[in-house]
């Protein structure tokens, strides 16, 4: 054993500490801003049902709405991999799973919507009624893993309503069994921070009348005003508005048709592709960046109806842009019809299935210091695991192949795709 190499130091450990204590607030202020990804399950995609349209077997429905899509206009795995693209290799897979999820889980996330998209004339009876078969939805188990509304905005002419709608709904659950886990609510058209921070005083209210955990009720923010980007002096509203959630702030969604429409872009040209939305999409990532809230891309509105050719189409333009946000960490998305849905996961599975091998394969050379053809830092073993965990849940992988590729667990995904604050740092040295 060589002789221990004598180190010397100048400094006395007083400077250190007094560094240590002037940046104690600019830690707590990481801690509290910053707090990492929650490492809950993400859905792929949220669906839109209008509060009046709603009913017991909304979910089956689509479920088997896109499953007839199939039959009709791609059959076998060969016609639905021509459609779209898919090599040789992957689609047998990517078509068997698809189908699989259609019929076990169809809809992953679903919001009952209370604005642009209904049209009842019995809000009050709709809402609780909406509460009501959620409810029983998650006591039967056809329920999606999340569940909830999009209540109207907190702008003046629709306010009282929203506030009412969201009572009776939230009311609704709790008197039907209590708030499921997988509870979403989701504030449209938000345009100033303080509409954010009046949500918040609302879900308070409703907390302290029912006793319920402060900050039980998070909820989405809804982008979908340029000023809610750029605000009047200049800064990023958007960053604002999550501190303004206080914590509750769970989503950032991009909505595709209105902020393309606050901005001038003419109606053939409103896409989740144009550059206004691309724009809007990397302010809000960039603000959501290590805070744990999630961003959700838009929607397209080409549906894939009518002749085979236009559904084809309809596909090949789905199943693109779904590749196109994926590839940018745009991991969810909207559907807007059933024949959405087919092509949504295609274009989640092939994401997922395509990148398997060699993530996990670096994952587990970085886990065990074997090295290899890629120097990997720690954020970078973060995200493979993120991408791996992420497949894992959307039904892309199974959990048997992630492990004996990985030589890990689930817990020890978890481990590598949530580190508390400092780890990454600490094991880079």
């Amino acid at each position: 054993m060589g002789q221990q190499e004598k180190v010397s130091t100048s400094l006395a450990g007083a400077v250190s500490e007094g560094i240590s204590a002037s940046l104690a607030a600019v830690d707590a202020e990481l801690d509290r801003r910053y707090p990492g990804d929650p490492g809950t399950r993400q859905p792929v995609h949220t669906v839109y049902v209008p509060g009046n349209v709603f009913d017991a077997g909304t979910i089956r429905s689509w479920g088997d709405r896109a499953l007839a899509a199939l039959d009709e206009h791609a059959p076998d795995a060969a016609s639905f991999a021509a459609v779209l693209g898919l090599s040789e290799d992957l689609a047998e897979d990517v078509y068997g799973r698809v189908r699989a999820k259609l019929e076990r889980e169809p809809i992953e996330d679903l919001r009952v919507d209370f604005e642009d998209g209904y049209a009842g004339k019995d809000e009050d009876a709709d809402a609780a009624r909406a509460a009501r078969l959620i409810s029983e939805a998650y006591r039967n188990g056809t329920a999606a893993p999340y569940m909830g509304i999009r209540m109207k905005c907190m702008e003046a002419a629709v306010r009282d309503r929203g506030i009412r709608t969201t009572d009776v709904f939230l009311t609704g659950l709790l008197e039907n069994g209590g708030l499921p886990d997988g509870l979403v609510l989701t504030l449209p058209k938000v345009t100033y921070p303080e509409q954010v921070t009046a949500f918040v005083r609302l879900l308070e209210a409703f907390e302290k009348a029912h006793g319920l955990d402060a900050g039980r009720l998070g909820f989405e923010i809804q982008i979908e005003t340029s000023q809610s980007i750029l605000a009047a002096d200049g800064t990023a509203a958007v960053a604002r508005m999550i501190g303004a959630a206080e914590g509750r702030a769970t989503g950032l969604h991009y909505g595709t048709f209105d902020y393309s429409a606050c901005l001038g872009v003419s109606a053939a040209y409103q896409a989740s592709d144009h550059p206004a939305a691309d724009h809007a999409k990397a302010i809000m990532q960039v603000a959501a960046a290590g805070t744990g809230v999630r961003v959700s891309d838009g929607s397209t509105n080409v549906l894939p109806v009518g002749s085979k050719e236009h559904v084809h189409e309809a596909w090949r333009l789905h199943y693109g842009l779904t590749r196109r946000a994926l590839a940018r960490a745009y991991y969810q998305g909207w559907d807007m019809h059933p024949g959405h849905i087919p092509t949504r996961y295609a274009a989640v599975f092939a994401f997922y299935r395509e990148g398997f091998e060699a993530a996990a394969k670096r994952l587990s050379a970085y886990a065990n210091h074997a090295g290899g053809d890629v120097m990997d830092e720690p954020a970078t073993a973060k995200a493979l695991s993120s991408y791996l965990l992420r497949g894992i849940d959307c039904g892309a992988l199974d959990t048997a192949e992630v492990d004996a590729l990985t030589g890990m667990d689930r817990a020890a995904l978890d481990r590598f795709a949530a580190p508390r604050r400092g780890d990454l740092t600490a094991s880079a040295e």
